[in-house]
């Protein structure tokens, strides 16, 4: 009996170890090209978050794990959002001036169009693109958001940390996510590539 059942245990843990380091590789290959069950292989990912996160953080850096996982969502939800018609962008308050005279309310900042960061550009082009942008403080401000409206496609810009932790959030809540990283992180002075937001605007239009 115990026999049977430590057979099976070992039998879980070596398929679980497989099935984990495939989805890992999947993953790194997609940040260069399409993979195929990105889906399948993303919820591997999110099952094993916390242990995947620990190796990493003893034997590497746990931004590369984000980074991966991104990128694999990214694809899996690339089809479906372009089926969404109420759509938001999410951005951190921290891509805003230092000295930027727009007020905070429950659902983050309110962009007055300034000029003195790329907040006055993407709320033109959000608008352009039929979005409705938020700078939010914190990824709790998403659930204040999320009472704005019923929406089912939100845009996310952060970092690879702050993008998955979201989009496993979100995951369940009829809504379909896409992440679109920055250039740096640190929550101070962050920035992120301005043309490839409005590449991906484009894409996820057509």
């Amino acid at each position: 009996m115990y026999r049977t059942i430590g057979i099976l245990v070992t039998g879980i843990f070596i398929v679980s170890v497989l099935l984990a380091a495939l989805a890992l590789a999947v993953s790194r290959i997609s940040l260069n090209r399409h993979v195929w069950l990105s889906g399948f292989f993303a919820g591997i990912l999110d099952f094993f978050y916390m242990p995947l996160k620990y190796f990493f953080y003893k034997f590497s850096d746990p931004r590369i794990l984000d980074k991966w996982m991104v990128s694999l969502k990214n694809i899996s939800n690339r089809n479906d959002f372009k089926k969404t018609t109420k759509r938001m962008i999410i951005a951190p308050h921290c891509m805003r001036a230092m000295d930027c005279p727009a007020s905070s309310k429950k659902t983050g900042i309110q962009c007055i169009s300034c000029g003195k960061c790329i907040f006055t550009r993407l709320k033109q082009d959000a608008a352009k693109y039929g979005y409705d942008l938020y700078i939010v403080t914190g990824s709790s401000f998403v659930k204040h958001v999320l009472k704005e409206k019923d929406y089912d496609g939100a845009l996310l810009i952060a970092c690879d940390y702050e993008l998955n932790k979201v989009m496993m959030g979100l995951k369940g809540k009829n809504l379909i996510t896409y992440g679109i990283p920055m250039l740096n992180d640190g929550c101070f002075n962050t920035e992120v590539e301005y043309e490839e937001v409005i590449e991906t605007l484009e894409l996820l239009s057509s």
